[in-house]
């Protein structure tokens, strides 16, 4: 049975090797396709830009770098112009997206306002690039350094 096999396979070879078959071009041989493509889509048709980066990008893995880019490039669209104008992304470090709030009482709304946050930013860029967020109003003014800090300790009658 394996003798017959094995003539079989011999023959298809020696009639394989009488009747070449013509392969296309671009089938393995590593040349370049030549002449006019035709009426249908081709590979060597010209590509729309945005298409050519999208595959670049998920060729060398980099869709979550490209989603968190879009939560601090696009934070309007991303939350909306009412309340971008009052806030703004400040870091995205491991899933938690820290937000500065114009005042305290933009803040608290911001807090809120959470869960419909982190559903409208996982509908525009996507699930688990931000899992938390981490609300806090403005920072407050440091008087570590300049006109109103007092040198050494300081007076101490001011205080009782």
């Amino acid at each position: 049975m394996a003798r017959a096999v094995l003539d079989a396979a011999l023959a298809k070879r020696r009639e394989a090797a009488r009747n070449p078959r013509r392969r296309s071009a671009g089938e393995g041989s590593g040349r370049r396709l030549r002449g006019y493509s035709g009426p249908g889509p081709d590979p060597r048709d010209p590509q729309k830009f945005g298409a050519v980066l999208e595959r670049l990008m998920r060729a060398r893995g980099w869709e979550k770098p490209k989603a968190e880019a879009t939560v601090f490039g696009a934070w309007e669209r991303v939350v909306g112009p009412d309340i971008a104008k009052h806030s703004r992304p400040v870091k995205l470090d491991a899933g938690v997206l820290t937000v500065e709030a114009e005042s305290t009482a933009w803040a608290t709304q911001l807090r809120l306002l959470a869960g419909s946050l982190l559903k409208s930013i996982a509908g525009e860029v996507g699930h688990n690039v931000v899992i938390k967020l981490q609300i806090h109003g403005p920072a407050a003014p440091s008087w570590v350094r300049g006109p109103r800090r007092v040198q050494g300790r300081g007076p101490r009658d001011t205080y009782g």
